[in-house]
């Protein structure tokens, strides 16, 4: 899931201060504002920023909504380490209402203090990130069958598969292709299938015809489609006793497409930012 918009953010930001009694320490503010959106999920609120691997890109967005909200006097930040909410912020959260789960609905826009600008160059960056994924995911849809077979084995090269090989389609046997993957000095003989869908999704009879296609001569299984996977299918990926299938969906694939810089071209776009956590040191 893309990570909510600054605007989106600065409420529940507010919120989180209140909560905590009217100030915090950014350690504890970050889980509270995180809570107020369901759908950012644990892995999501732990990714690092790519040029600097010891900064979370939620925390790091939240700094910058905290810096913002200390520009319109709604937080107070005279104080190293401590986030205060000003009178104007308290202000604010009474002319704004808010959902069940605690995020930002707007009442009354004449009653807001300040109206925040609708995007920021940081939403369009994630916003362009989610367009990519979305449009790798469509090419990888207009590829044919076999020509999608020969993009996984591209694919698992990458991912430090060896001896990577298509199968031929008269003798594939329920295998579309096959490698061997090295985990430290163990080489591990793996079979891969590839389902060129866009509507349907993989569900447990297709994981279950694959697990005994490879039974007794492979040792892993790696099933990659370009739509998606039924929690049956999920839940019978790993079995006790049985081999286990890696499952990689479009939207699955698509991370590691960016990740890996596959498929992609990476445009230089250079933000300066300040570590808050570089500075918040002991004080006694």
């Amino acid at each position: 899931m893309p990570f909510p918009r600054q605007v989106e953010i600065e409420v529940p930001l507010l919120q989180a201060l209140v909560e905590l009694g009217g100030e915090g320490r950014p350690r504890d503010i970050y889980p509270l504002v995180a809570k107020r959106f369901p759908q950012l999920t644990p892995e999501e609120q732990e990714e690092r920023l790519e040029n600097y691997p010891s900064t979370r890109k939620w925390s790091n967005l939240v700094q910058w909504i905290r810096q913002r909200l200390v520009d319109l006097g709604q937080i107070d930040g005279s104080q190293r380490g401590i986030w205060k909410i000003t009178a104007a912020g308290r202000a604010r959260l009474q002319g704004e209402g808010t959902s069940p789960l605690g995020t930002y609905q707007a009442q009354d826009s004449a009653a807001r203090v300040a109206a925040p600008p609708v995007t920021s160059l940081r939403d369009l960056v994630n916003t362009n990130l989610q367009e990519i994924k979305t449009r790798l995911v469509s090419e990888l849809r207009d590829l044919t069958p076999r020509a999608f077979e020969h993009f996984c084995k591209e694919l698992l090269a990458h991912l430090g598969y060896r001896n990577v090989e298509v199968t031929r389609r008269s003798q594939d046997g329920g295998i579309d292709g096959y490698g061997d993957f090295r985990q430290g000095a163990i080489s591990i003989r793996s079979a891969f299938q590839a389902k060129r869908w866009t509507d349907n999704s993989v569900g447990r009879p297709d994981i279950d015809r694959f697990r005994g296609a490879i039974q007794g001569e492979y040792d892993h299984g790696v099933f990659l489609t370009t739509s998606g996977f039924s929690k049956d299918a999920k839940e019978a990926s790993y079995k006790k006793g049985a081999i286990t299938i890696l499952l990689l969906d479009g939207p699955a694939i698509a991370d590691l497409l960016v990740e890996r810089g596959l498929g992609v071209r990476k445009l230089p776009l250079f933000l300066f930012d300040i570590d808050e956590e570089f500075f918040d040191l002991e004080d006694e």
